[in-house]
Order: C-alpha cells, then sequence, then structure tokens
C-alpha cells in the first residue's frame, strides 16, 4: 500500500471510529444482553466443538494430561482467530451495496467502510481473548507473558483480511453473488486451517497444502504464543507480513480502481 494511501486512511482515522462504533452498536440494538452475547456466543461453539471433535472424533493435540479443557483452550484460539477473518470477509460483499446513499457523495472515503467492519471483528475477537484468558486463569493458572504478542502475530491476518475484503466489497457491487463466493471461500478455509485438528494429523505429503492457506501461519502462531508461551517464529512471521502487505496493496488497489464504477450500477 502506497504512502499516500496510508495518509489518507489516516486523515480519515476519527470517521473510521465512529463507523466502527457504530458498526460495534448496531449489532446489539434493541438486544437484552447487549455485548454479553460476544461471550456466550463462542463458549457456546466452544462446547459444541470441543464435543464433537474431542469425544466424537477423538482429535488430540498431544498435551500432555489430554485434558479436555487444555483440547478447548487450544481450539478456541484457532476458533477466534478465523472467526475475525469470516466475520469481516463475509460482511464486506454487501458494505458499498448497502451504502448507496454514500456512494453518491463523491467526497466520502469508501474504503474506509471495510475498516470499519475489519475493526468491530478485533473487537469481538478481544472479548473473546479475554474470555479464553479467564478459563486459562481459571483451570491451569497465570498466562505465558508471550501473551503480549498476540497483536504481534495477528497483525499478518488482518491485512490479509482487509485486503480481501476490499476486493469482495468492490466485486459485490457488480456480481451480487459475491456474497456466496465470500461464504464458500470462509467455508473452505475453515475446514483447511488447523482449526479442529493440528498439522501433524495429516499425511506429511499433503501438509504443505495447509500451509498455503494464509490463516495456517497466524493459528500456529497465536497457539505458540498464547498457549506454548513459546515466541514467534520468525522466518514465518515475516512471510506472512509479508503477503499480508501485498494483499491489502492488491486489495485497496483493486477498490479504488473500480470504485469509479459503482455509482453507475446502484
Amino acid at each position: 500500500m502506497s504512502k499516500p494511501a496510508l495518509q489518507g486512511l489516516l486523515k480519515h482515522r476519527h470517521l473510521i471510529w465512529s463507523l466502527a462504533l457504530r458498526e460495534i452498536q448496531g449489532r446489539y440494538r434493541g438486544s437484552f444482553g447487549g455485548v454479553v452475547w460476544s461471550f456466550i456466543n463462542p463458549l457456546i461453539m466452544l462446547g459444541v466443538y470441543t464435543f464433537v471433535f474431542s469425544f466424537v472424533f477423538q482429535a488430540r493435540w498431544g498435551v500432555s494430561s489430554g485434558s479436555r479443557v487444555e483440547f478447548a483452550l487450544i481450539l478456541f484460539l484457532g476458533m477466534i482467530t478465523y472467526g475475525v477473518f469470516a466475520e469481516a470477509v463475509n460482511r464486506s460483499p454487501s458494505l458499498i451495496v448497502s451504502n448507496p446513499n454514500l456512494v453518491k457523495k463523491v467526497v466520502f472515503p469508501l474504503e474506509v467502510l471495510p475498516i470499519a467492519v475489519l475493526i468491530a471483528a478485533v473487537f469481538h475477537l478481544l472479548i473473546s481473548l479475554l474470555a479464553w484468558t479467564i478459563i486459562y486463569v481459571a483451570f491451569i493458572g497465570m498466562p505465558w507473558p508471550t501473551l503480549l504478542l498476540f497483536p504481534l502475530v495477528l497483525a499478518p491476518l488482518l491485512l490479509v483480511t482487509l485486503g480481501l475484503s476490499w476486493i469482495f466489497a468492490s466485486i459485490g457491487v457488480f456480481i451480487r453473488d459475491a456474497t456466496q463466493f465470500a461464504t464458500i471461500l470462509t467455508t473452505i478455509l475453515l475446514f483447511m486451517s488447523p482449526i479442529f485438528y493440528p498439522i501433524s494429523a495429516l499425511p506429511e505429503a499433503y501438509r504443505f497444502v495447509l500451509w498455503l492457506n494464509p490463516l495456517t501461519p497466524v493459528i500456529e502462531q497465536v497457539r505458540a504464543v498464547a498457549y506454548w508461551g513459546a515466541l514467534p517464529d520468525p522466518l514465518n512471521w515475516a512471510i506472512s507480513v509479508l503477503v499480508g502487505i501485498v494483499t491489502a496493496g492488491v486489495g485497496y488497489f483493486f477498490f479504488q480502481r473500480t470504485r469509479k464504477g459503482f455509482a453507475d450500477v446502484l
């Protein structure tokens, strides 16, 4: 992403923050539980997935005790990492279409809409991470200091997510089936990521397929710093950052090149 593009986004930081707050508040408007649902929903799904994959399919991560709690904690980290990606990407195809009034305002920076959605997704991730930390402290003890590196290892995924969100937001204006494509993509990546199973569960000859998925190195490093107490691998992290920067740059360029036709279609 070019320096002028970054400066432009920084210039609109207050607008981005306001839109992100609107996204977060809109999700809970009229709800009795409010933000508490951000705790409840992932915990319910965690319970379901832990039962299915730990009890039914007998999945293991090689933890010493074989504890269901440890399995759940490892699984949860993969779920919340994938969740921020899926929430933003699945939402993006309808962003421009659902705001035609903003398209007609020539001076409105439409490129900030996917950023606001991503920030809202990160907010929900942080709440889920807080829930994870509470469970960890209750059953295992104080978390590793390396947990503080969580934002660092998550950053590459946020860049990839933002780039894809710009692309799908633009495509969604011209091809209304983009929502279906985004859903299919995120579903495929859900099962092609080491979320419900470790990479070692696959035959060695096929493991490279998982590593082609940009979610895989991020999920692995999130678990490393949060659960295993290990430092992130510098090479894997650098490659992930490079992939993220390229994806974000391509997405931003594609969005800006195609936005001229938004008004004609809408």
